[in-house]
């Protein structure tokens, strides 16, 4: 099996389920941001110990990011097809990562200033991370999704990308009381 199929080289690319869409079609907009994210994620992975705590959080988001994936890339046609946390956002995936949050924001001190990101090369990844997440957010404002979990799930993960990143400044954090012009 080749990888090239020439299907693409009209500017259209498949769905799940079937049919084609134009490559700038606003889920394909979405899909490319969400696997720059797992990209990042994965990024980040390869500074933690493997099967650390974070490992293992990081790889349930990677996946977690397919079955966001295979939602964003279905036909309104086919949608009823999805299943929720397989192929589907559920609300119980969106709720796991705000315990996430939860869990990992009592592990530092509540920041009362802002973060000059680069604490060290694992916290400026999250951070990267958690720019292309809010990326695919916005661009996901104007997806046709019934559920709003898709929304709802991306929100999260980019307050849990920071959460991450602040947990893993650790004594690296660099605050500034104020934001001074740009030069």
């Amino acid at each position: 099996m080749k990888i090239y199929t020439r299907k693409g080289d009209d500017g259209t690319t498949g769905l799940l389920y079937g049919g084609r869409v134009a490559k700038n079609d606003v889920a394909i907009e979405v899909l490319g941001a969400v696997d720059e994210a797992q990209a990042f994620l994965g990024l980040a992975r390869a500074e933690t110990g493997e099967g650390s705590e974070l490992d293992l959080l990081l790889i349930e988001l990677e996946r977690d990011l397919w079955v966001l994936m295979a939602e964003v890339a279905t036909d309104s046609e086919n949608r009823s097809k999805l299943v929720d946390g397989s192929t589907k956002v559920s609300g119980a995936m969106v709720e796991r990562l705000e315990g996430h949050i939860d869990t990992y924001t009592a592990r530092f001190e509540p920041l009362k200033e802002f973060v000059v990101p680069g604490g060290n090369r694992l916290s400026a990844t999250l951070d990267v991370c958690r720019t292309v997440v809010r990326r695919a957010e916005r661009t996901a404002t104007n997806l046709d999704v019934e559920s709003g979990l898709v929304r709802a799930y991306l929100n999260r993960l980019s307050d849990l990308a920071w959460t991450l990143a602040r947990w893993q400044d650790g004594d690296h954090l660099l605050r500034t009381r104020s934001v001074g012009p740009a030069s």
